[in-house]
């Protein structure tokens, strides 16, 4: 049997950005964060931002607040990917965050945190922004020029749903329960699924449970 890999973003389809980044943004502007809806378009217009305030924001919320740790997940998300992994699709974490210049080994740094804290499974991970370059079977992402270059290439794409991707069409899940029905229904149709191994039980928290107490 081929393996079956499947490409995940984190920001904005695991991790929620938006609001992890509303508290920073509040905190520093000294605003109420329900002042910064969380229907909100790519560029943040709506929070008043210009493209040189968030990359100015965003670069002191990555260096100076260490968002990429702290980033709530998304709900379900962790579990789905378990159940996923234990079928024998292999999990691959693509994502663009190192665009932030002096901060790269924060980042990468921060993100690894944040995977081991939010129990999210993976076989290897890749820090780039041209997605296509990847070699996946489908990839999850809520980006729409991403979403937009790996269909232009022939790479089923599922889009993650959010305020700012609603114009695009086809494969598109609004939850982690949708995402795992999408990806088993096209892993099975690749003869990409295998039961769950013996001897492992289900849950995104079997490793805290199984790690032995000190």
């Amino acid at each position: 049997m081929n393996e079956f890999v499947f490409g995940v973003d984190l920001d904005g389809v695991c991790a929620d950005y938006t609001l992890g980044f509303r508290e920073i943004v509040a905190e520093v502007r000294g605003v109420d964060p329900e002042s910064l809806p969380l229907e909100r378009s790519w560029s943040f217009a709506e929070w008043g931002l210009s493209p040189e305030d968030f990359a100015e924001l965003h670069q002191f919320a990555v260096t100076e607040k260490r968002m990429m740790a702290s980033l709530p997940a998304f709900e379900g998300c962790a579990d789905a990917l378990w159940r996923l992994s234990d079928a024998g699709i292999w999990i691959r974490i693509i994502t663009h965050r190192l665009y932030v210049n002096w901060g790269h080994a924060t980042v990468v740094s921060d993100t690894v945190t944040w995977l081991d804290e939010a129990q999210i499974p993976y076989r290897d991970i890749c820090f780039l922004g041209a997605k296509p370059q990847v070699e996946a079977d489908v990839y999850i992402d809520d980006a729409s020029h991403n979403i937009t270059a790996l269909r232009a290439t022939g790479n089923p794409a599922i889009v993650f749903d959010q305020p700012y991707n609603r114009e695009l069409d086809g494969l598109r899940a609004h939850s982690w329960i949708e995402v795992e029905d999408i990806v088993m229904d096209l892993a099975a149709q690749a003869d990409g699924i295998q039961p769950q191994l013996p001897g492992f039980d289900a849950g995104a928290d079997r490793l805290a449970r199984n790690r032995p107490k000190s």
